[in-house]
């Protein structure tokens, strides 16, 4: 869903133990690109997403089942704002030159219009003949991208106000009083999320490495445990609607101070078990990491295989009723959703999912002028080799000469 790639300045090594610098290179090796991806961001992305299907699983089995909510709340208050602070970190560099909106454009707002289409599409076959197709209403999982498009066109405010953390928690707790902002492009979700994407933007690699140190592991494992049970305590006390924060306080009919302050305790919640998520995320390249660069696949498709069981009653099996049952669902979740990570599916639905499009766009003056510049350097710098061969050799054919003549 973002990119793992990141500049060698971002790391106190850009190299791993098994390859060399340029400048150590043996002559015919090619150099090492500019950019390469990171483990450590790619694990926690395949993680991430890992969870989200298996949550989406358990959301349908919540009815009466008072552990797998428990779980389902602990699971929902962090694992959608660690994806969203990784979107963010990796949104530091957006601007708003033609590369960067045509790489939005390509990669967010063009796969929404097509799955958003084909979720309704999907839901006429299956469930409702009548159900319109609606581009300001998101379908299910699809809020993310809308809000991944609202906050990535936000980011160079964000990169300049002074307080750019406190001013999102400002904003998320209006918006959770205020009923008006309404269901359009699901605004709700957008503003009440956005104080993570904003600690994206901010975070640095060494906060990374902060919460990565064995201090941090050991200590996450009580915190995660005390999560579980105030989670299980909080399940007949509390609505789990909460923890969606797609509404504001007033459509639940609780208090309208509740709304600041649960979005606050929220987001300090989500913080804490988000480092948490962070410190067992391991650093080194696993079998799945390379899994990690098709999240976003594993995101948009997995989506119809839960409608469909809803639609098609499959969760109301009694099997899931037992525990046995719940575990086999966990299990084929996170399968799933890891299979439609793989390269195959990438390849299939590259063309929906991550089009290239040029044609849509102008050429960018700009980069046309670098392109005629870089190859203008170029030549120039033939031009200068071949005219230095022809001198060296002019200069040295009178010395062989005059050897063969003294011969």
């Amino acid at each position: 869903m973002t990119s793992s790639l990141r500049p060698h300045g971002d790391r106190k090594s850009p190299y791993r133990s098994d390859q060399q610098a340029p400048d150590q290179q043996a002559p015919n090796q090619q150099a090492q690109p500019s950019r390469q991806r990171d483990a450590f961001f790619d694990n926690a992305k395949y993680l991430a997403i890992v969870l989200v299907g298996v949550g989406h699983a358990w959301g349908q089995i919540l009815d009466g089942n008072q552990t797998v909510e428990a779980l389902y709340r602990v699971l929902y208050t962090f694992h959608m704002p660690a994806f969203i602070i990784i979107s963010g970190y990796f949104s530091r560099s957006f601007d708003l030159s033609p590369k960067r909106v045509k790489r939005l454009i390509t990669g967010v707002a063009v796969p929404y219009l097509v799955f958003e289409v084909a979720y309704a599409l999907h839901r006429r076959v299956s469930e409702d003949p009548a159900n319109d197709i609606s581009l300001l209403d998101p379908t299910y999982l699809l809020w993310f991208l809308c809000a991944l498009f609202v906050w990535r066109l936000t980011t160079p405010i964000w990169q300049t106000v002074r307080w750019p953390l406190p001013i999102a928690l400002g904003i998320a707790a209006l918006a959770s009083v205020t009923p008006t902002v309404g269901n359009d492009l699901n605004m709700q979700r957008v503003l009440q999320f956005l104080p993570c994407f904003v600690l994206g933007l901010v975070l640095r690699p060494e906060h990374f490495q902060l919460v990565r140190r064995r201090s941090v592991r050991i200590l996450s494992v009580p915190l995660v445990a005390a999560a579980v049970a105030v989670a299980w305590w909080s399940v007949p006390r509390m609505e789990t609607g909460w923890f969606y924060r797609n509404a504001a306080v007033q459509d639940t009919g609780a208090p309208w101070w509740t709304g600041p302050v649960l979005t606050l305790a929220l987001f300090g919640c989500s913080l804490v078990l988000s480092a948490c998520f962070f410190a067992w995320v391991p650093g080194r390249r696993m079998w799945f990491t390379a899994l990690g660069a098709g999240t976003i696949y594993g995101y948009l498709v997995h989506g119809f295989l839960v409608k469909e069981g809803s639609y098609a009653g499959w969760f109301s099996h009694p099997v899931l009723d037992s525990p046995l049952g719940e575990i086999g669902l966990t299990v084929l979740g996170a399968t799933v959703i890891t299979l439609l990570c793989t390269k195959p599916v990438q390849r299939v639905l590259r063309c929906v999912v991550e089009p290239r499009m040029e044609w849509l766009f102008k050429r960018d003056p700009g980069e046309a002028a670098r392109g005629r510049e870089k190859r203008e350097k170029r030549e120039k710098a033939e031009r200068a080799e071949t005219t230095e061969k022809t001198e060296v050799h002019e200069a040295r054919a009178p010395s062989e000469a005059g050897e063969k003549v003294s011969v």
